[in-house]
């Protein structure tokens, strides 16, 4: 019998994929976002009830991030009425190497719920679909904490294995951690980006205060400024976060994807090719 999945984040990162694999499954999905009907925000918790009535289960990305204030006051508060309006399970995106964002898997486990949590390393797609897409479109990336080495994992990936969890029960209680194959510098990822677009990327190490001091001349509002100094400070200075999972090949029977081929699939859409003037 067919499912009724709710997907919040439905147009997002994952979300948009998630929402692909199960409509392609023929799953009756419906998109959390402000602006479907009834819309869904995270910041107006009015708006919880009522796209989760008649929903079997739920997908649960919270935005902008697990770790900002108020999160884990929505994560209970969606939990409760999700038990209330007779989910039988969550699957919570959280963040690999966030104790802030721990905080809110323990709310889910203890929520009454089926449960899956899925801990994601950070994204591929921050240099195609996020914070990364620009400067390497100007040809120059400058980041903080050079010598982090990081397991960036595709968001694909991560929609697959969501999508499983979300209707295969023998995953419920379990904490799932999504990274890539290997660990890659910024630097190493930015000359693989280069290689594949055939273009001279370059890259140049800063301090966290250089690059936060830099978001503030930009007049980058003051809450992502701080969101940005927690993820590169406290996450990536995380050797938790410096470690590569199998858990993708063990739940889809294939290996998680390299960076090496995102860079090569996503170089050949043209999307890194576009001129300065088009990209701004």
């Amino acid at each position: 019998m067919k499912s009724n999945i709710l997907v919040t984040g439905g147009t997002g990162k994952t979300g948009r994929r998630i929402v692909h694999i199960l409509k392609n499954e023929q799953e009756n999905v419906f998109v959390g976002s402000r602006h479907n009907t009834p819309a869904f925000d995270w910041n107006d918790q009015k708006s919880y009830a009522n796209v989760l009535k008649g929903m079997d289960s739920a997908y649960i990305a919270y935005t902008p991030d697990l770790a900002v204030p108020g999160a884990k006051e929505a994560i209970q508060t969606f939990t409760e009425l999700a038990l209330k309006e007779g989910l039988d399970k969550v699957v919570l995106l959280s963040g690999k190497g966030e104790k802030e964002a721990e905080a809110c898997e323990e709310i889910v486990a203890n929520s009454g719920l089926n449960y899956t949590i899925v801990r994601a390393s950070w994204f591929n797609q921050n240099f195609s679909e996020s914070v990364f897409s620009d400067p390497i479109l100007a040809g120059h990336v400058a980041l903080p904490m050079a010598e982090a080495e990081i397991p960036f994992v595709d968001a694909d990936d991560i929609a697959e294995v969501v999508a499983k969890a979300l209707r295969d029960n023998s995953l419920n209680g379990q904490i799932i951690t999504v990274t890539g194959p290997r660990k890659l510098t910024f630097k190493e990822a930015v000359q693989t980006i280069a290689k594949a677009t055939n273009r001279t990327i370059n890259f140049q190490a800063i301090t966290l205060e250089q690059y936060l001091e830099g978001m503030e001349n930009a007049g980058v509002p003051a809450d992502f400024i701080w969101l940005f100094g927690y993820l590169f400070k406290e996450v990536l200075g995380n050797a938790d976060n410096q470690t590569v999972s199998n858990d993708i090949e063990s739940i889809l029977g294939r290996k998680a994807m390299d960076f090496t081929e995102f860079a090569q699939k996503t170089a050949a859409t043209g999307i890194w090719n576009q001129t300065i003037t088009q990209a701004l």
